[in-house]
């Protein structure tokens, strides 16, 4: 699928530049289409914000500020997951949710040999889930989003590694799969790093913190 899987973009983006001095302007002309490149973009910045933000978050342990630049970081990346999303489908799909459909199984099939779209549904769901995480970080503040249970902060950004893992790993080759592999495994190091500072008996934040920002 081009339009909601981060997958997609990946192999595509990264191509060799031709020799000589050439604007970044003209390559863009020559390799891609407009479209194509806000595509290709969005999702770039969408997964950099992702780890940005994930890893910040998991070294802020309670720093308001960090905490706040954790959350710039993140809203940015969903926010670019949105525009990615309007963007792929747009110019790939023509808005229909069946052409999506059908390109998400022929992605599957090509790397598992299942013909199936089913994915499509589960980045509708990350896709909603982000959205909300990032509209309740907001709306309930700093100290409140960081005093979440911890079971729940370990299951969501799983789930989030894990459909970033497939997308810059499982789907991808060349340099974007090691790339993507190094990070993955470095933003693992982050949080086990942090886990272990951290208490799970212990509030990451004051529990009279009541400021909202």
């Amino acid at each position: 699928m081009a339009a909601l899987t981060l997958r997609f973009a990946y192999h595509r983006l990264i191509s060799v530049a031709p020799h000589g001095a050439v604007s970044l302007a003209t390559w863009v002309n020559n390799r891609m289409s407009g479209g194509e490149f806000l595509t290709k973009v969005t999702i770039w910045i969408a997964v950099a914000g992702y780890f940005a933000g994930a890893a910040v978050f998991a070294l802020a342990r309670g720093r308001r500020k960090w905490d706040s630049l954790a959350r710039l970081a993140w809203t940015a990346a969903c926010v670019a997951l949105l525009a990615h999303v309007a963007c792929a489908f747009h110019f790939y799909h023509g808005w229909s949710g069946a052409a999506a459909y059908r390109d998400t199984a022929r992605q599957t099939a090509e790397v598992f040999g299942l013909d199936w779209g089913g994915g499509l549904y589960i980045n509708y769901a990350l896709l909603a889930a982000w959205v909300a995480d990032v509209l309740w970080w907001w709306r309930r503040g700093l100290d409140a989003y960081r005093r979440r249970p911890w079971p729940l902060v370990a299951a969501w950004h799983a789930f989030l590694l894990f459909i970033v893992f497939n997308a810059t790993v499982v789907f991808a080759d060349g340099f974007v799969r090691w790339a993507g592999f190094a990070a993955c495994l470095g933003l693992c190091f982050v949080w086990l790093l942090a886990a272990g500072k951290t208490s799970p008996r212990r509030p990451l934040a004051r529990a009279d913190a009541v400021t909202k920002d």
